[in-house]
Order: C-alpha cells, then sequence, then structure tokens
C-alpha cells in the first residue's frame, strides 16, 4: 500500500528531481540531482538535520565511499533534498528514517544559502533548511547512504572541527558554527 501511494505522489520521472530554485527560494522548476550537482551546481532546494539524544549528544555521520560529493566525509545526523510537492519536515522526517532508521519530531530553524565545490567532480548550490530534533532510538544506518555514525559531545566535537576541517563537509561546518552560536536555548529546550 505504502509503495502504490509514494508511486501515485511520485512517478518514477520524479523520483530523482530536484527543487530548482531562484535567488529568493521561489520554485523554477525541477531538474535531475547528477545534473543539479554539476560543475558549479544549479540552484536547489536541500535540509539539514542535526538529532540530539537525551545526553546532549549529536548523532554525525560518515558519508558513505560511493558518494559523488564529499565521500567519507563527517557531516550532520543527515542531509538530502525534499522532493517535488514534498513539505519539508515530511522530506526530513522521511530520510531520517531511510538513513538512520529512526523516527523523531523535527524543529526548524533557518535557512541559509551556500555554494560548494568537490574537487573537479562537481558542486553544491544550495539554499539549505537546517532542522533539529531529539531521538534515543537506535541507530540503523543505510550503508549505501552512510559509512559510520557516532553520538558525540558538542564540545569535543567544535574542537575536533576546528583541529580537523579537512574531516568535514563544508556546509556541516557553517551550520554546526552557527546553531552552536545563536540556536543553544533551542536545543536544550528539545
Amino acid at each position: 500500500m505504502k509503495s502504490t501511494v509514494l508511486n501515485e505522489l511520485y512517478p518514477n520521472s520524479m523520483k530523482n528531481k530536484l527543487i530548482v530554485i531562484d535567488k529568493n527560494d521561489n520554485i523554477v522548476g525541477y531538474e535531475e540531482k547528477e545534473k543539479c550537482h554539476d560543475n558549479e551546481g544549479i540552484p536547489h532546494s536541500a535540509f539539514s538535520v542535526f538529532i540530539f539524544n537525551n545526553k546532549g549528544q549529536l548523532l554525525i555521520q560518515q558519508r558513505s565511499k560511493f558518494k559523488r560529493l564529499w565521500p567519507l566525509h563527517w557531516s550532520n545526523s543527515c542531509c538530502s533534498h525534499p522532493r517535488p510537492r514534498e513539505e519539508l519536515k515530511k522530506a526530513a522526517q522521511r530520510r531520517i528514517a531511510e538513513e538512520l532508521g529512526i523516527f523523531c519530531e523535527l524543529k526548524y530553524l533557518y535557512k541559509f544559502r551556500y555554494t560548494a565545490s568537490y574537487k573537479n567532480i562537481g558542486s553544491e548550490n544550495e539554499i539549505c533548511a537546517v532542522l533539529i530534533g531529539k531521538s534515543d532510538d537506535g541507530v540503523i544506518l543505510n550503508p549505501a547512504e552512510i559509512q559510520d555514525f557516532k553520538w558525540v559531545d558538542i564540545g569535543e566535537l567544535r574542537k575536533d572541527v576546528e583541529r580537523n576541517p579537512e574531516k568535514y563537509t563544508p556546509w556541516f561546518k557553517m551550520e554546526i558554527k552557527e546553531l552552536l552560536s545563536l540556536y543553544t536555548e533551542e536545543i536544550i529546550n528539545l
């Protein structure tokens, strides 16, 4: 039943399409994921999720070695793209279930625009929504998406990002700095 509904909502022709946006975050069309990440990238919608546990630790993931961009780099709990006509929080919950095997309520924090190139392979060019959530569920990682994961103390993570920035994705480094400087109260009150 679920797959039938999913196929009706997202025909095969739309499953790998990303939402292409203008500089004001208005939808201007849809394009294949690979094409959106070629060369300098086509501006598109994305999201990043930060999941904390009851100890205040953050779940971070090491991206799969099969990833085209930033393979084996450490990043936030989950990041991806909403599908056409998919509500942001539902898209994020879908992806954390697919990648991590967990469910949690999410709180929207902010959006930011960034671009980043990975070697001569491709680029990110996104307006990225940042969401946070809380879960103590056991992680069931999807090896096609994630190489490894760990729960980390924020203080230790901050030090490691400063000492070893090359280990982390560019969006994660931007987001964690913003998250820790402006959203401490939201994290504590999850």
